[in-house]
């Protein structure tokens, strides 16, 4: 998983460009706000986000939330008490309805750590893959996350809490809130083993996790591998959306099916480089020499996320 990442960060030598000096985003300092996309179903973004993303930089992770007539679900829980209490009271803004589901898109601590300051009744859904990568390397994703968002900021007090409804590998289930339904869907290996995109059906909002990061110029993290699995994963989301869908992204504002096709884009483009690498015997180094890919470079942190990251993972899964 993500020492796999790393592993291959530390063997191609590009060990002080992917390590953070400095958090990717300071969970301390974010400011969390919703926009609404539709009656009863809000984005919520960190301020700012979209000057960020016009710049390419790294933002703070996204939320949710839909209301039903009976009660609420939200997306993701965010990284630490700080920045869930302000979910929370975005969410107590709109409704005094309980919110009764939390869904998790990935196991990544920034969008679950907050799942042990929900309200109790609270039901917490999950892939089983990340429920049990969860339950088996808690304390080690905890030193990956601190390493890369610093100490001090509501990590290291995190412990295990259980999901009570699980999603089991490419299924699929709706929870109904009165009036709005919503879906929760696994198509396949996106990012994780466990992603879920969550949809409201009769709204065309979308909520994609960290497989679809942001609008342009940002790229996707082939942070587990498997270039083949997410590019055939993400050309399933993309058909199986109009083009009027409101996108929520993993790390970004609100967005349209846009930002999946450059998604997709980018990685066609990896495979056929990195493929054509590999037939003329390039080694892993000169492949990540050769795949310089300058037409998608405008992220801040492509000198970290294509060379040390993404090229190394497709090589081993093409290979």
């Amino acid at each position: 998983m993500k020492k796999l990442a790393l592993s291959m960060v530390l063997a191609i030598g590009f060990t002080g460009a992917a390590i953070a000096q400095e958090p990717v985003w300071d969970g301390n300092k974010v400011v969390l706000e919703s926009r609404k996309l539709a009656e009863g179903i809000f984005a919520v973004i960190p301020t700012g986000a979209d000057e960020m993303a016009d710049k390419g930089l790294p933002i703070a992770t996204t939320s949710g939330f839909v209301i039903g007539s009976k009660s609420v679900l939200v997306v993701d829980t965010m990284l630490n008490e700080r920045l869930n209490k302000q979910l929370m009271k975005l969410i107590a803004d709109q409704t005094d309805l309980p919110v009764r589901y939390a869904v998790n898109t990935s196991f990544h601590g920034d969008h679950a750590y907050g799942n042990q300051y929900l309200p109790e009744k609270t039901l917490i859904i999950q892939h089983n893959v990340a429920s049990n990568y969860i339950a088996k390397n808690l304390e080690a994703d905890k030193k990956f996350m601190i390493q890369n968002f610093g100490k001090g900021r509501g990590i290291e007090e995190i412990n295990v809490t259980k999901a009570d409804i699980l999603v089991a590998k490419n299924g699929m289930i709706s929870v109904d809130l009165g009036n709005m339904v919503v879906e929760i869907r696994d198509y396949g290996f996106a990012q994780t083993g466990g992603d879920l995109f969550v949809s409201v059906p009769a709204a065309n909002v979308l909520w994609t996790g960290n497989p679809v990061l942001a609008k342009a110029p940002a790229l996707p993290w082939l942070l587990d591998g498997h270039l083949v699995d997410t590019l055939n994963t993400l050309q399933v989301v993309y058909n199986s959306f109009d083009k009027n869908t409101k996108v929520v992204p993993g790390h970004g504002p609100v967005t349209n099916i846009t930002a999946i096709k450059w998604h997709l884009d980018y990685l066609q483009a990896v495979e056929k480089e990195v493929k054509s690498a590999i037939a003329d015997g390039l080694s892993l180094e000169n492949t990540v020499k050769r795949v310089q890919l300058p037409g998608f470079k405008g992220y801040a942190l492509f000198g970290w996320v294509h060379p040390a990251m993404n090229v190394p993972a497709a090589y081993k899964d093409l290979k």
